[in-house]
């Protein structure tokens, strides 16, 4: 006589996905990892965290770096989103110089402490280097792309290689972004004083009136 399955083992791949328990583990998994690291996070710290079983747990995710790799994921996205220029000109230049850099700036800010595990974990996890990878290199070489473009358009007079202005806008907004995280009140000043940064990097004609 067949034995009628538990309830949770015969969810669907979908159904675990939009699970609220397993947003609330996603979310104490990140508490977890931000606080203690990587290496010595472990799944009873997460299941605590989240006030769930270990059971409840395995019905979301394989392992410790199961879950820390959706995490990755989802801080991966949020850096290509911050690369979305919906609703803004994109023929204005200074406009979109704004608008990226404060959403980069956000993006970096938002996620500082989790992206310091990662970068971390990427050392030995060939996965998790993968993923620092894009992270940290597809938002470089989309920029670059875009100064390329500028340049062809004669919008533009890098002060560098593309390539480099690209990497050094990544640089300025990463540092701004590690100020913003214990104090986020200049988070506006720091907008503009990035964006005026990287407008003379770019080597931008003057920006359109109003």
């Amino acid at each position: 006589m067949a034995v009628a399955k538990k309830p949770w083992a015969t969810r669907s791949k979908l159904d675990r996905e939009d699970s609220a328990t397993r947003g609330e583990l996603l979310t104490a998994a990140r508490i977890v990892f931000e606080r203690s690291g990587y290496a010595r996070t472990t799944i009873a710290n997460i299941t605590e965290q989240a006030n769930v079983s270990r059971a409840t747990f395995y019905v979301y995710f394989a392992s410790k770096q199961d879950v820390f790799g959706v995490l990755a994921e989802q801080v991966r996205d949020r850096f290509l989103q911050a690369q979305d220029l919906s609703g803004i000109d994109a023929d204005d230049p200074h406009a979109v110089a704004e608008a990226t850099i404060a959403a980069y700036l956000d993006a970096y800010t938002d996620n500082l402490a989790l992206i310091t595990v990662l970068e971390h974990q990427a050392i030995t996890d060939p996965a998790m280097h993968a993923l620092w990878e894009e992270i940290h290199n597809h938002p470089r070489r989309r920029t670059a792309r875009y100064i390329k473009r500028l340049v062809r358009q004669n919008l533009a007079e890098p002060a560098a290689p593309p390539e480099d202005v690209a990497m050094a806008a990544g640089g300025m907004v990463a540092h701004f972004a590690s100020i913003l995280v214990s104090d986020r009140s200049t988070r506006s000043q720091a907008v503009q004083h990035l964006t005026a940064m990287y407008v003379r990097l770019l080597g931008l004609g003057p920006a359109r009136k109003a």
